[in-house]
């Protein structure tokens, strides 16, 4: 899947990621995806969350070797 922006978001600890997360996809227009790294293992439910009470599309979730990576829409 294709992406718009990225944002890389490792070493950095909750709530940072969310935070950054947020201010680069202000940023956006909607519909566009957001492709995010992050190694902080609070994002596996912090991340989600963010996208739930933002309105926000989860498009994918996925982890490999200690990094988790999320793929975001922007609904609004």
């Amino acid at each position: 899947m294709d992406w718009n922006e990225e944002l890389d978001a490792r070493g950095f600890l909750c709530p940072l990621p969310v935070l950054k997360a947020r201010k680069k996809i202000t940023a956006m227009a909607a519909g566009e995806i957001l492709k995010m790294q992050v190694d902080d293992p609070a994002a596996v439910i912090d991340i989600p969350h963010y996208c739930e009470e933002s309105g926000h599309k989860l498009l994918e979730q996925s982890e490999e070797t200690g990094t988790l990576f999320f793929l975001i829409q922007k609904q609004k």
